[in-house]
């Protein structure tokens, strides 16, 4: 019976659907000191550890959740702060199961240990107890810019500051965390609670921010490196550029992208009644696209009192986003028309969104992605009667900073091109990461490229 027990999650606790639809408070609730350490009991704790190749930032995981089995939660949040910056975050939104929890042996005949979820209690009980990440003990006198304070530049900045390096980030809006604060949804993502709590952290490390400053118009990698004596330099600035599809009535009154869309509400507040920044979010929402973002976007506009539909022109099976967000959308009311595609969004004479006409699709041969690629079916047109269109199709990088950055190459997608292992670019000195080497990906992916660019920063700066 024990054995029986042992192949099972320990359930973690969430808002009732229902409860949650009308409201911005968080979804998991998460686990408590008992049910972490019950969940703690079924890790194996294999020497070794296929979660840690899985995890992108090589979390010592057997170590940290070996701590958590004893109750030790201080010495498990020194483990995992060791590899990461932003444990609270990461446990909130990475896609475990595809990457530590992929590779977990107990999944192998039960359920694979709850690794987000156990790293996310670690961070919130150390929190709650006041416990800080370690700083440098001494520092090397050698200054580092970061630019962007989100997943990249964050991690980036954490990991220079612990080998003692003076560095400043560089945050183009008033408040840091990047995509953090502006793209994930607060029922996902606590601001307050979370993520301030997180860059406070890197700030503990002796890390600066500098907000409002926009690199390439405020100043350049040029003059920083030049004039105020930062000896390298670090670009997390992600990919803010919102990709559309260039059908007819895509410039209507009503049309959003989900930067857009998700900036007014997670950013500006424009959900909170006693802000003065409203968006015109619509009864009835069309949400175009099947990744994480437009699953935000949707459920965004489910609370602010829409009926929303999902268009999404492959079948479930080949959904980008995460199973946890679609099977929250789905419990929540979010609709899924799948397997349909948008060819025009419909307007009335004073340019304002009044429907969305699609077209069936079928699926055939797989393309260069190795999904089955979507063909459409003549004569299936139809119309969805909607007062608001949200494209969530992909972003890229603004070429802001490459357009103003001598000797920095970029490829066609306007993605500064670095290595791999180091992020090191065309131009000495500066390294790059996250979805602006990229394009947009996860938050973890760019934590991963973060850590990649400060050891090769650090590398350049000790043999320089």
């Amino acid at each position: 019976m024990a054995d029986a027990k042992m192949l099972k999650k320990v359930p973690v606790r969430e808002q009732d659907p229902k409860v949650r639809a009308a409201n911005f408070e968080e979804v998991c609730l998460g686990y408590n000191k008992e049910e972490a350490m019950e969940e703690a009991n079924r890790c194996l704790g294999c020497k070794k550890a296929k979660c840690v190749e899985g995890c992108p930032v090589s979390i010592n995981i057997p170590a940290f959740i070996g701590e958590v089995k004893e109750g030790n939660f201080e010495k498990a949040y020194q483990i995992i702060s060791e590899s990461s910056a932003l444990p609270a975050v990461c446990g909130r939104v990475c896609p475990q199961e595809t990457q530590c929890e992929g590779k977990c042996v107990r999944g192998v005949k039960g359920e694979a240990v709850s690794i987000g979820k156990l790293e996310r209690f670690v961070a919130d009980w150390a929190k709650e107890n006041g416990i800080k990440p370690t700083p440098a003990k001494e520092k090397n006198g050698k200054k580092v810019a970061v630019i962007g304070s989100g997943p990249a530049g964050l991690t980036c900045a954490g990991d220079l500051a612990k080998m003692g390096y003076d560095v400043t980030i560089f945050e183009a809006l008033h408040k840091a965390g990047g995509v953090l604060v502006y793209g994930i949804p607060e029922f996902r993502l606590p601001k307050d609670k979370v993520v301030a709590a997180e860059v406070e952290n890197v700030k503990a490390l002796g890390v600066k921010i500098e907000t409002n400053v926009i690199i390439g118009k405020s100043v350049t990698i040029d003059e920083l490196m030049k004039e105020e004596g930062f000896e390298a330099v670090f670009i997390g600035s992600g990919a803010g550029l919102p990709m559309f599809m260039g059908i007819p009535g895509e410039q209507a009154n009503g049309v959003f992208s989900a930067n857009e869309y998700l900036t007014r509400n997670n950013l500006m507040k424009a959900f909170r009644e006693d802000y003065e920044t409203p968006i015109a979010h619509g009864k009835k929402v069309a949400v175009v696209g099947g990744g994480n973002v437009a699953m935000d976007a949707a459920r965004t506009a489910l609370r602010l009192g829409a009926e929303v539909h999902i268009i999404y022109r492959r079948s479930e099976a080949e959904l980008p986003a995460r199973a946890e967000e679609v099977h929250h959308a789905k419990e929540e009311g979010v609709e899924f028309n799948l397997l349909c595609n948008p060819v025009e969004i419909l307007t009335d004479e004073k340019d304002w969104v009044t429907g969305i006409k699609c077209i069936r699709m079928e699926l055939g041969e797989p393309d260069a992605s190795g999904r089955r690629r979507p063909v459409e079916i003549p004569g299936s047109e139809f119309v969805i009667d909607v007062d608001t269109v949200i494209m969530s199709l992909g972003t890229s990088p603004n070429p802001l900073i490459s357009s103003t950055t001598y000797g920095l190459d970029i490829n066609k997608r306007k993605c500064i091109i670095a290595d791999e292992e180091y992020g090191k670019t065309s131009k000495e000195g500066v390294y790059a990461g996250g979805d602006a080497v990229t394009g947009a990906a996860t938050v973890i992916l760019a934590m991963g490229a973060g850590k990649a660019g400060a050891k090769g920063i650090d590398e350049f700066l000790r043999n320089k």
